[in-house]
Parts: C-alpha cells; structure tokens; sequence
C-alpha cells in the first residue's frame, strides 16, 4: 500500500478551515454587545469584552420561543410521517411485484428534477381557496412523504436478503408480519437517514413559510429571525439566533449519526 504524503493534508486543512469559517463567525458574533451594528463579520476578533446579552434579548424580548414552537410543530410531524411512508412505499418498491412498478417509481423519480419554487403559485392559489394561508397546513401537508426517502429505502431494502421474507412466509407469517417484524428493524439505519434529512430540511426552510405565513405568531424559527434583523440591524443579535436554533439540527444529527452513516453506505450511494 502507498504511504499517503504528508503534503496531502495541506489543502484537507485550508478547506476544513473555510467550511468552518462562517461557523465560528456566527458563533464568536452571538457573544458582541448589541450596540455593535451588522456590517464586519470579523468584528468579534477584536473585541475584548463577550456578552450574554444577545441571548437574553432574544429570549426575553423577541418572539423567538413561539418561533422555535413553530419550527418543531412543522418539523415533526413530517418526519414522522416521511419515515412512516418512507418505509412503507419502500418496500412495496422493493420487495413487491405488481403492474407497471417501475414505471410507477421512476416516474416519481422524474417529479424530484422539478424545481419546487415552480410550485409555489399553484400551491398558494390551492392553498388560498382552502383557507390555509397563515395556518400550519401548507407547511405540512405537502411535506407529509418524500419521494427521496421512497428512493433511499428502496435502495436499501433491496440488499436485504430475499430468503429471510420467504422463511417467514413458509412459518406463516403475513406481508404485515414480515414487514413489522423483519423488513422494519432491519431498516432503522436508512428510515434514520430519512429522518434526519427531512428534520434538517424542514427545520431550515426559509421560502415555504416565508410564502405562506403572513403574522409574527406563525413564522417558524428561519422566517422571525430574518425579520428581526431586518427589524433591529444587529449583527449580534442574529447570530445569537442562529446559533439557538442551530442547536437542535445538531442534536439530531449527533443522535442519529452513526444511523445516518451507514444509512448512506447502504442505500446504494457512493
């Protein structure tokens, strides 16, 4: 085996150091006093003195809880949902035969080339004659399944071993059985990635609800922090948000890392 050289880490290291650049900006910026304006990202290097201040600000005075109760109402119930249909449509893909299956699927595949911002006039018009703008359901509702998670379990429960289901068929266990007792706890590791990719992308989402939410009391944690930088210009102050409500995405992703890992090795991915 050819010894890697040292010299091989240098650009690793330059890039490590950009990608974790705009984090510690946000990180050192949260802790500016709020007199400090937006403007130099790298103001914080210079100053002595950190403060708390913008945390309690956001907190105390700013709607930033109802926010973040916004954000995990329209996060949850979709990753749920996208796990539970995920794994359902999965492994009917993979594991079932009926007419026109692989029609069926790649023509699911082919919605995913379709830039979702073309939907947002039809989906507001719809939405509008329902009665649901300003209201949870249009954040919902379109996000209660995702075709990529369809795809990655598919992929992956086709490496499951076709013999395990025809020995549980032959002890007289029922599709429900097979797929509840056998196909499902195989399957955590890729279901996980599905969950986590669907918490990361709902939590994150700034267009969706900044199309379909008009009031501060319903802006998810994305939308109320871009208006209230707009409303108090304070770099400090936003990045103290940001950093708030980074905090759970990480936590998920810590949680379900060594799921979403090999979830991705898996599913047939590279």
């Amino acid at each position: 085996m050819n010894k890697v050289s040292k010299w091989t880490y240098v650009p690793l290291a330059v890039f490590g150091v950009l990608f974790i650049a705009p984090f510690l900006i946000m990180l050192g910026g949260s802790f500016l006093p709020m007199k400090v304006p937006s403007g130099n990202p790298f103001l914080w290097l210079t100053e002595e003195k950190f403060s708390l201040s913008n945390f309690l600000y956001i907190v105390v005075n700013a709607k930033f809880m109802k926010w973040i109760m916004n954000s995990m109402i329209i996060t949850i119930i979709p990753v749920f949902s996208q796990m539970f249909f995920a794994a359902v449509l999965g492994y009917i893909f993979a594991k079932k035969e009926f007419p026109f299956k692989e029609v069926i699927f790649w023509t699911m595949m082919a919605v995913i080339m379709l830039p979702s911002q073309l939907l947002i006039i039809p989906r507001y018009i719809m939405f509008s004659d329902f009665g649901w703008i300003n209201t949870y359901m249009p954040l919902i509702v379109p996000e209660i399944w995702g075709i990529l998670g369809v795809f990655f379990v598919r992929q992956y429960m086709q490496t499951l071993p076709k013999d395990l289901e025809e020995a549980a068929h032959i002890d007289g266990a029922n599709d429900f059985t097979v797929f509840f007792k056998i196909m499902l706890p195989m399957s955590k590791p890729v279901i996980a990635t599905v969950g986590t990719f669907a918490f990361i992308s709902n939590w994150n989402d700034l267009l969706t609800p900044l199309i379909f939410t008009t009031s501060e009391d319903m802006f998810p944690v994305t939308v109320g922090l871009a208006s209230l930088l707009t409303k108090e210009g304070n770099f400090g102050v936003e990045m103290a948000g940001s950093v708030l409500s980074f905090i759970p995405t990480f936590i998920i992703f810590l949680f379900f890392q060594r799921y979403f890992v090999k979830g991705i090795a898996l599913s047939g991915l590279k």
